[in-house]
This record gives C-alpha cells, structure tokens and sequence, in this order.
C-alpha cells in the first residue's frame, strides 16, 4: 500500500480542492508515544482524520501509537474510531475516508525504558517506509508525562532513531507536549537534555493556544490594519486585559495539577505566548526566525515583579465548594487524587508592565481560573477616555472603547463604543461591533492540533516555542512559585466555584481605578 486516501484526492468541485498555497506536509510517519492516554483520542487522530479529510494529509503516511498496553493494530484503531466519533469537530465520520486512513494507523506495544522495543520501532517503520513510501522522514510526539521526556529523547538517540540535523536526505522531528519544565532550573536541564539527543530546530515544542484560529490572526489583525496599529501603544491604550477562564474544575486531573497549578499550566505557556504575540513590535518578515525574535524582546522586556510588593501583582486562589449551571461541585481539596490540605493554585491573577516605548506604563491584568462562571479566552484591550468634560454629565454611560479579541469560544473580534440614543436628548449608549469567524465565513475553523501538527510535517517552526521564550518566560515566573513555597496562603480556599474568583483578584485591579471587564 504506497499511498493512502487515494479517493479522497479526486475533487468535482474545484471550490473543494486544498487552497494552492497551503502548506505542503511531507510525506513521514507520526510515532505518538503515550498513545493510551486521553490527548491522542481526544484530539491528535481526531485532528489526522480531519486533516485527511481536507487534503491535508501527505499522501504517503502512516501514523504508530507507541505504549505499553497490550493490544492490536485493530483494537487501536477501534479506540481511535470511538474518539473521532465522540470528538471530531466534523460529524458523522465519512466511512469511506475512515476505511481508508483507518489502514495507516498502527499499534507498537513497548514500554519507554524497554531497549528492544525501541529497536523492533526502527525495524517497523523502515518496513512502513516500503509500504507507504514515507521516506524515512519520522514525527514523534511525545504525548507523554514530562518525566519522561528526556527518556524517550535518550532512547531515540541511541537506537540512531533521530537523525543528525544536517541530514539532507531525510529529516526527524519531535513534538513535546507542555510544561516544558517546572521551573527556570528544571527547564534549564531538560534542555541540556534533549539538546545532547537532537539539535534545537528539530525541536517543536506545542502549546495548542498558537494553533488556535484568533491567535493566528493576532499578526493579520495588527500589522495589515493601519487603524489599529496605529493606535496600539500607551498614548491610546490605558491597560490590557487577557482571561483564560474554565468553567470545569480539574475533574481526573487531579494527581496531574497537584504537580503543576494554573501558573505552570497556563500562565507559564498560553498566556506568555499569547501576550508576545500581541505585544511584539512587527517583524521584518512573517519567516519563523524574526517572529520569535520580536517575541523574545516582548518577554525579556517584562519587567521583574517586586519582592517588596509581591502581593501588590500577584494573586492566587483555589476554589471551595460551589454551584455551575445549578448543580453542586467540590471544592478542589475534595477532588479525587488531591490532597485535603493541599495549597496549589486553580486561580492566578498578575499585573505585569512591559519596559518599552511602545508598551511603557501600561498594564497588563492577566487572570486564569477553574471553576469559573464561563468557560472563555479573550484579550480585552482598553483605549483612554476621550479627554474634555464634554460628556461629563453622561459619566455613566461614556465608557472607554474596548477591544475584544476572543479566543475561544465563538471566535471573533468586537469593538465596544459609544453612541447616541435616537431621541430628542442625548443620552449615550454603548454599543458593539461584532465579527465571529463562525457566522462569516460559514464554517467552523480548524483545530489547533492540526494546524500545528502540519506545520510540524512541513518544517514550519513558526507557531512552536523556541528555546529563549521559553527560559524568559519561565525567568520572570520561577520567583513567583519561590515566594509562593516560601509563604503558604492562609485563607486557602478563597473562591467559591462559580464566581470569578477570589475578591484579591478585584482588588488587585480595582486599587488602579479599573474594573475587570464583562465577558
């Protein structure tokens, strides 16, 4: 069997062929490891089967689920079909493109310290190289908790599974899931790490929030629209907003977030990444090497949060016991695999000031949550008042202009602003604009995991952190878990499931003079 899908590459309509200037993947094989656990089923062959769907799968593929359960080709398939079924952002699952990429998914069963099982993977994939024709290029996924990370790096290195980086001939990439790290420290000799195993630009470190639909659009947004652009500094914006709320609590996450907390899980990562991306002065040029320059600048031009008004800057929480949509929930000290005592954080809260021209004496109100009222991302930008007292009587009603890009759900952008009521007196009355990418473009935008695991098949490192992002981000963050080790919170829980978390977090924002925006 050379290639796959073949019936899915004939097209009557030519609106429905792959857009001509869409990334071209590679042909290679995808080796996930950690192929048992939730992400593969849930969203990595979810997003290949979609990826197939649209043509956007290489023609010569073959993806193998690497772990130590005992099982065969078609019992993986099996449990893969089910989390299609159950996940696919497009259903019903078509059954003739399902019979055919179901033929390129496989099964390797090896434990991650196991020497012969690493060398029987070699051996399968030169002989899925004659079946498919994939070249000998190799994707591996590292769907795995991080203890295991340098391991697996170690275990591909010696059995010559990762190719020197200046072979020409074929290439090997791997794909490292989140955190990358614990801390500055632990980042720091994870990198070593794997640096001794492969050269960094094989490196393809993901955070799925890059992949995301509006993120993508950050740079578009900003840099292709002067009326914005224009305006993007601290002579027309006052501060920035950006949430990452959860309306789920840690459900069997529980031994997972004892260990991590919501500034690993989701300051550390999504919302740096995020942040840089909207702060960054523009590149000279969309190649991936002048984007993460600019993002770099961004990060290290944070500045350092003070020891002597810690508490002025940071806030952290954990939720009690509460109710979401009417029901009853457990506080997060009641959840399964947590300890009853424990102190880590589901909520942080950061008011961080970047030292730059563009972005000087502007601050950025950064909040995450679990057990949230809603689950949404968004990133609220908030322009200055109009200065004069022309429309002081009306105080109450003239509000500043917001911009809102919001992530997820229901992608869009809206622009808050103030307008007269018809009528014979002029009250004022803030309206919106709204664009949702859903309801104009009329359809629903592709998962991050497969915008990122295509560029990953096509080489491009342009949505994947790079090393130096990474180390800035962790260098501001680490004291902040230090001082957190150091002083244990006292009040712990201190928000009640279904708020918007702790009443810190308002005054943290509400000592400025600012209110948290509505979402």
């Amino acid at each position: 069997m050379a290639t796959i899908l073949s019936k899915t590459q004939t097209f009557e309509n030519p609106l429905d062929e792959p857009i001509q200037n869409a990334k071209r993947a590679d042909p290679c094989i995808l080796v996930i490891f950690g192929a048992t656990g939730d992400l593969t089923a849930r969203k990595l062959v979810p997003a290949l089967y979609n990826m197939a769907r649209e043509g956007q799968l290489p023609a010569n593929f073959a993806c193998v689920g690497f772990a130590r359960r005992d099982k065969s080709h078609d019992d993986f398939r099996g449990e893969m079909l089910e989390g299609i079924n159950k996940y696919s952002r497009v259903k019903p699952v078509d059954e003739d493109i399902w019979k055919e990429f179901s033929q390129c998914l496989f099964y390797h069963r090896a434990n991650f310290k196991d020497d012969d099982g690493y060398e029987s993977l070699g051996s399968f994939l030169k002989q899925l190289d004659q079946e498919f024709g994939t070249r000998g290029n190799r994707v591996y996924y590292l769907s795995t908790q991080p203890t295991f990370f340098t391991e697996i790096s170690e275990k591909l290195h010696e059995h010559n599974l990762i190719y020197p980086a200046e072979e020409t001939k074929k290439w090997s990439r791997v794909i490292i899931e989140k955190p990358f790290g614990r801390d500055l420290e632990s980042a720091i000799q994870l990198q070593n790490d794997v640096e001794n195993c492969m050269d960094e630009s094989q490196i393809y470190r993901i955070d799925h929030y890059l992949g995301k639909e509006t993120v993508q659009n950050l740079m578009v947004f900003r840099f292709s629209n002067s009326i914005f652009e224009d305006l993007w500094n601290n002579h027309h914006i006052d501060h920035v907003q950006m949430t990452v709320a959860e309306d789920i609590g840690i459900g069997t996450r529980g031994k997972l977030w004892e260990e991590s907390g919501s500034l690993r899980d989701i300051v550390q990562n999504h919302m740096m990444q995020v942040l840089s991306l909207a702060t960054m002065e523009p590149p000279n040029s969309f190649e991936s090497k002048a984007i993460h320059d600019e993002k770099v600048k961004v990060l290290e031009a944070i500045r350092t949060i003070p020891q002597d008004k810690f508490y002025d800057h940071v806030v952290r929480g954990q939720y009690a016991p509460g109710y979401i949509e009417g029901e009853k929930v457990n506080g997060y000290r009641e959840e399964d695999n947590v300890d009853s005592n424990s102190d880590v954080e589901t909520y942080a809260a950061l008011k961080l000031y970047i030292d730059n021209w563009r972005w000087a004496g502007v601050p950025f109100y950064l909040r995450t949550g679990k057990h949230l009222p809603k689950k949404v991302t968004d990133i609220s930008v908030v322009f200055k008042q109009a200065p004069g007292a022309l429309f002081d009587e009306a105080v109450a009603r003239h509000q500043p202009n917001v911009l809102s890009i919001r992530i997820q759900p229901d992608e869009g952008i809206s622009l808050k602003m103030n307008c007269k009521v018809p009528g014979l007196t002029t009250p004022l009355q803030p309206v919106k604009m709204d664009f949702r990418y859903g309801e104009y473009f009329g359809l629903e935008p592709p998962e991050a995991y497969e915008r990122l695991i295509t560029d990953c098949m096509a080489g491009d490192r342009t949505l994947f952190a790079r090393w130096d992002e990474v180390k800035a981000s962790w260098n501001l963050l680490s004291p902040v878990l230090d001082q957190w080790r150091e002083e244990k919170p006292k009040d712990f829980p201190n928000y009640q499931a279904g708020s918007w978390g702790p009443e810190e977090a308002d005054r943290l924002i509400e000592s400025d003079g600012r209110k948290w925006c509505l979402l």
